[in-house]
């Protein structure tokens, strides 16, 4: 089954739903990164919820950058989102784990940490990104993006973001559900919204029982009348090229381009979001210092 997030409104078409599931998705992290089950759980639910967000961007080209360094032991997490809700993420060190917490449940909180700060970024392709900050409260994204919405961009939010991981180390079950609701939201139907709130199970374990996202929303949001508006699918996807890394190379500048072929002969780069190596030798180092003297005369495709 693929992985894809579910839009829909209520019958007052003042709520709205959103519905993931990403299995595929964290397995792919899992499998990349090489995590720990905590890893798997923090990176695998921070993803989701990029995927989630970036869902509601505008128009192509935007871009969402979630950060959270909370001083946790898998120190920073960053996962980027398109508006087709496909993510790439990463940590300083995903294959940190702990020991499950007093419920018995992977510790997401130790992982993240709760000493810090959460930002969103969101790029539009002008002079200045917008970026939005609050202060992490639990570690446990969930509540920390619930609590960001609240705070720094007063949208009542409901988030549940569930992984799965089985005893092997891999992903038996992820997805996640954010709601919103907008300003004309009636106390009814808010109070409809609460008691269905308080009994719904992880939203992980409704997908590990074979639930789609349609079921999700069919079996628990029925009272709601759920109207289902657009289905699109997601995956981790990195758009990480040589050409892409030619840029930073040169951006280090003549001096440090000079030092490294001077030093090493040659430079090797590993993406932190796919681990893909991209190699550059002496001959191609001696050519990105020339555009740095003049940077009309080569362009990356001739690197490519």
């Amino acid at each position: 089954m693929k992985d894809y997030i579910l839009r829909a409104v209520d019958k007052t078409k003042t709520i709205r739903f959103f519905v993931a599931r990403t299995t595929n998705m964290v397995q792919t992290i899992r499998d990349i990164h090489q995590s720990s089950a905590t890893g798997s759980a923090a990176l695998g639910r921070l993803a989701t919820m990029a995927s989630l967000m970036g869902a509601n961007l505008k128009s192509e080209g935007e871009v969402l950058t979630l950060k959270m360094d909370g001083n946790g032991i898998g120190g920073r997490l960053t996962a980027i989102s398109d508006m087709t809700g496909n993510v790439k993420v990463t940590a300083t060190n995903p294959a940190a784990d702990a020991p499950s917490n007093d419920e018995g449940k992977l510790n997401v909180s130790a992982f993240v940490g709760n000493q810090g700060q959460l930002a969103v970024i969101r790029d539009f392709g002008l002079k200045e990104p917008y970026t939005g900050v609050s202060e992490l409260v639990t570690g446990e994204i969930a509540e920390d993006f619930a609590n960001y919405f609240y705070v720094s961009e007063q949208t009542p939010t409901v988030i549940s973001l569930g992984v799965l991981v089985d005893t092997d180390l891999s992903i038996r079950a992820a997805g996640g559900l954010f709601i919103q609701l907008m300003p004309d939201t009636s106390e009814a139907v808010i109070s409809q919204l609460e008691k269905i709130i308080s009994s719904l199970p992880a939203v992980s374990k409704m997908i590990d029982n074979g639930l789609s996202p349609e079921d999700i929303l069919d079996t628990y949001f029925s009272d709601l009348k759920p109207e289902i508006v657009s289905k699109q699918e997601v995956q981790y996807l990195c758009d990480c090229s040589r050409k892409r890394f030619s840029s930073a190379l040169v951006s280090l500048g003549r001096k440090e381009l000079s030092d490294i072929i001077e030093e090493d002969g040659q430079a090797q780069i590993i993406c932190d979001f796919c681990k893909e190596e991209y190699n550059f030798d002496k001959e191609e180092l001696e050519d990105l210092v020339k555009q740095t003297l003049n940077p009309n005369r080569f362009t990356f495709e001739e690197m490519e």
